[in-house]
This record gives structure tokens, sequence and C-alpha cells, in this order.
């Protein structure tokens, strides 16, 4: 028996669980149901038109520059259709010089524009996808972790990294080419007017095949490329729940099923591929088609007006290089749909998310205002909470805690411990009963004041890149140096802060100094002494800590909560024996409370976990 082992059924059961390990198979469209919100094809473009409205000047500039770059460049077909004529004319070497270094001049003004044009495009795109990347992180981070962890982390991660990576690509290389291609199409088709309509006309017999050719991707692509990112999302949140609870597959032996589940959704992902990329094959050689229709009529018109005295060679030949030309933007253009789809869809949901209310603290509208808690005592009555209906996990809890008192939650693995942890914290609102600080119901406290009243400090801690002064910060920006470096004394980790290259300054995180599990965990314990909450929930707060540094860490936990009233799932029960008192829980319910002696002398189900647990410690412990 393992009393600190993860509650089993905390976890929703989403995409790939471990709680519903060898319990049946989760299917793409119930993952999917569960996924976060995905914005409608209308909603997305109404989302891009108005992050394009603010910078209206610099899309007309960009849009400006490029279409004089791309009307510049039409010169040289004509100009090497003049050099036809003079050698078919046999003319002196002399007549080449002025074309030739009309050439030159053409090159150089076309590749200074151009350069320009692409230039305030990609400023334009970058500029648009840094609003949005900001205004979706600000939502994610408003969203209720309840949604989160019912979503489950991979499909958030999938949006963060993989969609934005999608766009992102889009916007710097796509969006670029794709204006300057639909540019070079459309003036070179006036290119061919101006030297004869009937050079346009043939060139057109190419577009019902090429309007046929996209319209047949569209209607494909879209569903698939949605389908694909769906895949992905329930790819990534299997593979994430098989690593992040290897230990519990490990115990109870579980790793053919969750094998067979990680092989299950790589499948389905392998297999939504292959039909894009048998999509794609199909597309390409359709597009050859058509490109070699609208080639054979463009000689064949040359021919017969070249026969007939209509046009010289070298308007022949500037025509069916035009053509030629268009090959090139044609082709980028709609190879660029694929491009396209497979952004839209990642902006979708990207979109999604961003369009979630903002996180503005302000409390809901109620019949009288919202009284501070009177003080830092917590009330649970008939707590009763479930993830899925007819799976409930908490039974009619009752708990209070007084203004100060250190509760101690044990109990097998399973027992309900961090979801009553959480429902206290404010992180789910509980299905029936009720949860209230200082008398005032914690659903009625505005976002930002039931931040400053419980803090919740999990074992999933995170250290951000930058200086370790900065990420103590993060719990109180006003702080000083000094109070800095009170509050790491407090939890026994100044000295190795003074130790490290730059002290305080010191780069930590990503790419930066690297921090144990114990370290990050006393750094997290600091920020709570910093953000100075009168009500805390440690959630096995110490559980990454090992042997050596786990009565350490227990050290700066009493000392992080002194003058708080903290409730601590206890990792270890050297935790408990030191609290105030302990609750025990089984199966969803609270089965016993008192002191640790009183619990022992009792001889329930605290006094047996205590002897497995005692017979199992290292000597010193």
């Amino acid at each position: 028996m393992n009393p600190s082992a993860d509650d089993a059924s905390t976890t929703p059961a989403g995409p790939g669980t471990a709680s519903g390990s060898g319990t049946g198979c989760v299917t793409d469209e119930d993952a999917a149901r569960d996924l976060l919100p995905v914005a409608s094809p209308a909603r997305t473009r109404t989302a891009v038109r108005e992050l394009l409205r603010p910078h209206r000047g610099l899309a007309a500039a960009g849009l400006a520059v490029l279409t004089a770059a791309t009307a510049v460049g039409l010169a040289t077909q004509p100009l090497i259709g003049r050099i036809v004529d003079i050698a078919a004319g046999n003319r002196a070497a002399d007549a080449l010089t002025t074309v030739v270094l009309l050439l030159v001049a053409v090159a150089l003004v076309q590749g200074l524009a151009t350069a320009a044009g692409l230039g305030l495009v990609a400023r334009l795109g970058e500029t648009v996808l840094a609003q949005l990347r900001e205004r979706f992180i600000e939502r994610a981070l408003g969203l209720p972790l309840e949604r989160v962890e019912r979503a489950g982390s991979g499909d958030l991660t999938a949006r963060v990294t993989g969609d934005v990576s999608v766009v992102a690509e889009a916007v710097r290389r796509a969006l670029p080419e794709f204006v300057r291609s639909v540019l070079a199409i459309v003036l070179t088709l006036g290119a061919l007017a101006i030297l004869d309509r009937r050079f346009l006309l043939a060139a057109l017999i190419a577009v019902p095949f090429q309007a046929l050719t996209a319209r047949w991707y569209l209607r494909r692509a879209a569903p698939l490329y949605a389908r694909q990112r769906i895949a992905g999302g329930t790819q990534q949140q299997q593979l994430l729940d098989t690593v992040r609870g290897a230990a519990t597959v490990r115990a109870f032996r579980l790793e053919r099923e969750h094998t067979a589940k990680v092989t299950e959704r790589s499948r389905s992902l392998v297999a939504v591929t292959m039909r894009g990329v048998d999509l794609v094959l199909g597309f390409y050689g359709r597009l050859h088609f058509a490109e070699f229709a609208g080639l054979a009529a463009v000689l064949v018109t040359g021919y017969v007006l070249v026969r007939d005295g209509s046009a010289s060679v070298g308007t022949a030949t500037a025509a069916a290089l035009y053509f030629h030309s268009l090959f090139t933007p044609i082709n980028a253009a709609l190879v660029l749909l694929d491009d396209a789809q497979s952004a839209l869809s990642g902006l979708a949901r990207i979109v999604g998310v961003a369009d979630q209310p903002p996180p503005d603290g302000r409390p809901q509208r109620t019949a009288a205002p919202v009284p501070a808690p009177r003080d830092a005592s917590v009330t649970v009555a008939g707590l009763g909470h479930a993830y899925e209906n007819g799976h409930p996990v908490l039974h009619g809890v009752d708990l209070t805690i007084l203004p100060g008192e250190r509760v101690a939650l044990v109990g097998a693995s399973g027992a309900g411990k961090t979801t009553l942890a959480k429902l206290i914290a404010g992180i789910h609102r509980p299905v029936s009963g009720s949860v209230t600080v200082g008398g005032t119901p914690l659903a009625a406290l505005p976002p930002a004041e039931l931040r400053r009243t419980v803090a919740l400090v999990s074992q999933e801690t995170h250290v951000f890149a930058g200086p370790l002064a900065d990420d103590l910060r993060l719990a109180r920006p006003d702080a000083t140096d000094g109070e800095l470096r009170d509050a790491l004394d407090r939890v026994s980790a100044l000295t190795w802060a003074d130790s490290l290259p730059d002290g305080l300054a010191t780069v930590v995180g990503d790419g930066g100094h690297r921090i144990d599990g114990a370290r990050v965990q006393a750094l997290a314990l600091a920020r709570l002494i910093l953000a100075d909450p009168p009500v805390v929930v440690l959630d096995e707060a110490t559980a990454e800590a090992g042997s050596a540094g786990a009565r350490g860490l227990e050290k700066a936990v009493l000392r992080a909560v002194e003058g708080r009233t903290a409730l601590i799932v206890a990792h270890r029960l050297t935790q408990a024996a030191t609290a105030d008192r302990i609750v025990v829980m089984d199966a969803g319910r609270i089965v016993e409370s008192g002191t640790h002696d009183a619990l022992r002398a009792a001889r329930g189900p605290y006094a047996a976990l205590w002897d497995a647990w005692s017979r199992t410690r290292e000597p010193d412990r």
C-alpha cells in the first residue's frame, strides 16, 4: 500500500488517461468532445480581419511595393522577345546593347522592390501573429484548470506548440509567397492581353482544370487536416499520460495495455497523414495536366499568328515565356493551399481558445456584495464531486479547518485526497456541497481575491527561464532583493542561491542553470512566503525530493506554512505526524480524524498505514 501515490481517481478519463487503463478504450470521437473549443471558419476569418484592421496602412504599403516589383519584372519577357526578333532579323550585335542593359536594370529594380515588399508583408504577418499568440496565451492561462484537465494537457500542448508553429511558418513563408504569386498571375494575364488578346484566351484554357483541381482539393483537405490535428492532439495526450504515469503503469503491470493504446493512436495519426499524402499527389497530377494543356494552346496560337503575320516570332516567344512564367506562381498559389488548409486548421484551434472570455477578475453579479472572509478558517460541508456522471469521487465530505491549523490529509491511492485539495483550492467546483473560507463561499470570490486568499503548491512546480530573482518575483513583483533573500532563508535555500554563479541574477530554467527537484520545490515554497496567502493547500509538495533532501524540505514546509491555515496532502507520513490534526480518507470519504498519537492508539486505518509505511522506511528517516 502506498499512501503517497497520486489519487488514481482524480484524473478525468480523457483520452488515454491512466485511470482508464485496462477498463476500455476512449474513442477519437469521445476525445474530440472533451477537447478545447475550435472556432468556425467564419469566426476564424473574422478574427483575422479584426487583427489586420489596425495595420491597414502597412498592408497597403506592402501590396503596393510588391505590385510595382511584379510589374517591373514583366518587362523581362518582351525584352527577351526583342532579342529573338533582333536575331531573326540578322541585325548587328550592337542592337542588343540597349536590350541587355534594360534587362539588367529590370533585374536590379525588381530584386530591390521585391525584397522591400516581402519585408513589409513579413512585418505585417509577424505583428499580427504576435498579437494572436499573446491573446492565445492570455486566454489559455485564464482557462479554468478543470476545463484544461478535461480536455487533457496534450490538447493544449499541441495548440501551443504544433498549431502555433504551423501558423507561424505559414505567416513567415506562405503569406508573402502567396501575395507575390497572386500579383504575378494577375499582372501576367494582363500582359498577355496587351500582347494579343488571343494569347490570353489560349492561356485561359488551363483555368477550368485548375479551378476544378482547387475545388476538388479544398473540399477534401479542410476536414482531413482537422482530423489530423485532432489525431495529433490525442496521440500527444496518450504519450503524456503514459510517460507521466510510468511508475503507476509499471506498478500495475499495464505496459502492454498502454503500449497498445500508444500504438493505436499513432496508427490513427499515420493513417490520416497518409490520406493527406494521397490527396496531395492527386492534386499535383491534376495541376500538371492543366499546365501542359495551357502551354500547348499558347504555342499553337503563336504558330497560327506568326504564320498569318499577325505577330512576330519575338511576340510569340514573349507570350510563351509569359505563360511558362505562370507555372511557378500558379503552382505556388495552389500548392500553398496545402499550407493554408493546415494553417487554417491550426488557426481555428488557436482562435477557439483566444475567443474565450478574458480572465478579468470581476465577480459574478449577485443580489448583495460578497463579504470578505472574516478569518482563515475553511469549512467543507456535504462535498460531493465526480469527473464523470455516475462515477463519484467524493461522497458527502464534511471538514472544518480552524484558522492557523495544519491538517494533514492521508489515505491510499484513489482515496480522493487530491480532488478534495483542489476543491478547497478553488481549482474545481464541487458537484454538490460547498467550500467556504472565513464564512464566504469560495465560488463567490473574484478570481483575483481567490488567488490572494488561497494558494496551491503541488509537486508539478515549474521554473521559468530567466534570472532567479524574476522567478521568485512572480509571486510578488514589488518584492525587494532583501525580501527575496529572507524568503529563501526561511526555506533553507539562501546558501544555495548565494553559491550560484551570479547569485539571484543567475539564469535558471531552460537554457540556464539546472535545478534539482528539491530546490525547485524550495523555490515554490519561497514564492508561497512572498505571496503570503492566509490559506495554503500543499498537494504532495515534497514528492520530488529524494531521500536525502526529504527531511530538509519537510522543515521548509513547516516554516513556509507557519501562521497560515494549511491543508497538506502528505507524501510522507512524517509530515502527517507533525501536523496539528490528521484526516484519513478512503474511497472518497473521511474515515478518521485526530492527532498522530490518538489515531495510532485507535488502531484504525491510520495506524495500519503508519505500520505499513514504517516497515519500508530507511534507517534514520
